[in-house]
């Protein structure tokens, strides 16, 4: 199988809560199929390797959580874990193993995880794990956000440039929060039809468009990009 990206946006979500990004890497499809199914939800995107080459192609991008199996067809998500931590990687690290000696479980987590799952495990128990370790790492979005000039209220729904008032519109208000709370992170097209129209069923795609051409025209020189065929960015660090 090759490497997919599944994604839990099915259903609706709270007004301004950011996704997750999940790498999963396992090489067993079954038991990979159903922690996907387990973890996917509104708020998290899971993306799945089945070998480290797989799992390095993709770790250029940002994630919020890493669940690595220790033994894999072409490594060890060991040897993966300890590559990044040298490189200064800290993103939290679940690892996933067969082996259950008490030796092995203090070598994963001197090696940087986070925690450390045996096989077999529940996928409640998974589940609780990998939540326990997203509340850790995301404490909750700052409703006052101040980026390069921009102040954005979402508390009072304020919003400047070099302190001159921006006035936007409900619509605008909800893609401005998504696209900055996920700064960095490219948010697909469907994904932001269904966050700022509530479902986003009867929904002309333009209407997307419309709204991303008149939040650009209101900011000014906001580093929001098009991401062709994919959907919209606002770029990290800008």
């Amino acid at each position: 199988m090759t490497l997919k990206e599944t994604c839990g946006w099915k259903n609706k979500t709270r007004e301004g809560t950011s996704l997750n990004q999940i790498l999963l890497l396992e090489d067993d499809e079954a038991l990979s199929r159903g922690i996907v199914m387990a973890l996917e939800t509104q708020e998290c995107n899971v993306t799945l390797a089945q070998t480290l080459m797989q799992a390095k192609s993709v770790l250029q991008e940002p994630f919020s959580l890493l669940i690595l199996d220790i033994n894999l067809p072409d490594g060890s998500g060991l040897e993966l874990l300890k590559e990044l931590r040298q490189r200064g990687n800290r993103t939290p690290a679940i690892l996933l193993t067969a082996n259950d000696l008490e030796l092995d479980e203090v070598t994963g987590l001197e090696a940087g995880a986070d925690d450390y799952i045996t096989k077999p495990f529940s996928l409640a128990v998974l589940r609780a794990r990998v939540n326990a370790q997203l509340r850790r790492s995301n404490p909750a979005q700052s409703d006052h956000v101040e980026l390069e000039g921009f102040v954005f209220d979402f508390s009072h729904m304020a919003f400047s440039k070099n302190g001159t008032p921006i006035d936007l519109s409900r619509t605008e208000q909800r893609l401005l929060r998504l696209l900055v709370e996920n700064r960095g992170r490219t948010l697909p097209r469907n994904l932001l039809l269904e966050r700022v129209w509530d479902g986003g069923e009867f929904v002309d795609e333009n209407a997307l468009s419309v709204a991303v051409r008149r939040l650009r025209t209101k900011l000014g020189d906001a580093p929001i990009k098009t991401v062709y065929g994919v959907g919209y960015i606002w770029e990290a660090g800008k």
